[in-house]
């Protein structure tokens, strides 16, 4: 398991359902990570491309978009957290609200996710947030309580878990929290975890490379989970330089 206190930010890459050899080449042809910074970039990629992605490592780590809450069994079409692990895998993302919401994953599932991952010396990156209505209807902070409490493990700790502040109704909508909600929002999480550890916390929800900027400045916020900007390569880049 990598130290994450060797780091000072974190940049993910989501590319969710995307992704080609073709493309994979071209990216890693013109991603240019500055090695003397404490920046760490993680490219999460679907499962077919971890292997060719650990192969062309390049300064990135290696991360996964989900995993099996079994370590191994009668499971058709599951992946392991120590199969990832087998293939290079640092970082997994569990609890994406594209998890939740398409396929019914509840905060007790990410939990389980979470424990495997950290048994197979993977970070675990545990996304909550809340929907538009929960916003809208001031239960922000219940949700993000209800979540973070459900869905990180025991053994979680500031050394080998992040947690991804990602509010529901931004995400792929262009739409972004203003720099006082996401503040509070980081805040609110950052004193909940204290409590438990001092958690790393990063921003996801249309991240680009204006709003980014503007991000970064906020001090509570250690980085970001990156999705459809991810894939544009010159975009990402002014996200990361």
């Amino acid at each position: 398991m990598i130290d994450l206190s060797h780091f000072s930010s974190f940049f993910i890459a989501n590319w969710k359902l995307n992704s080609s050899f073709e493309f994979i080449n071209n990216f890693i042809c013109s991603l240019n990570i500055d090695k003397s910074s404490k920046m760490c970039v993680a490219i999460c990629a679907p499962y077919i491309y971890l292997n060719y992605l650990e192969i062309k490592r390049k300064d990135y780590y290696l991360g996964a978009q989900d995993c099996s809450c079994f370590e191994e069994g009668a499971y058709t079409g599951e992946i392991s957290a120590k199969m990832l692990n087998e293939v290079g895998v640092n970082f997994c993302i569990v609890g994406h609200s594209e998890r939740r919401q398409y396929f019914n994953e509840s905060n007790i599932k990410v939990k389980q996710k979470a424990i495997r991952l950290i048994v197979n010396n993977i970070i675990p990156i545990i996304c909550i947030g809340e929907t538009l209505d929960e916003k809208n209807n001031n239960k922000t902070q219940n949700v993000l309580k209800n979540q973070l409490e459900e869905s990180v493990p025991e053994s979680s700790n500031q050394f080998n878990t992040i947690i991804a502040y990602e509010p529901i109704w931004a995400i792929g909508t262009g739409l972004t929290p203003s720099l006082e909600e996401i503040e509070n929002a980081h805040r609110y999480i950052k004193n909940l975890s204290k409590k438990l550890f001092n958690f790393k916390i990063i921003y996801g929800g249309s991240v680009n490379s204006k709003n980014s900027k503007l991000i970064s400045k906020i001090d509570i916020v250690n980085g970001a989970l990156i999705g459809g900007a991810s894939l544009k390569i010159n975009e990402f880049k002014q996200i990361i330089s």
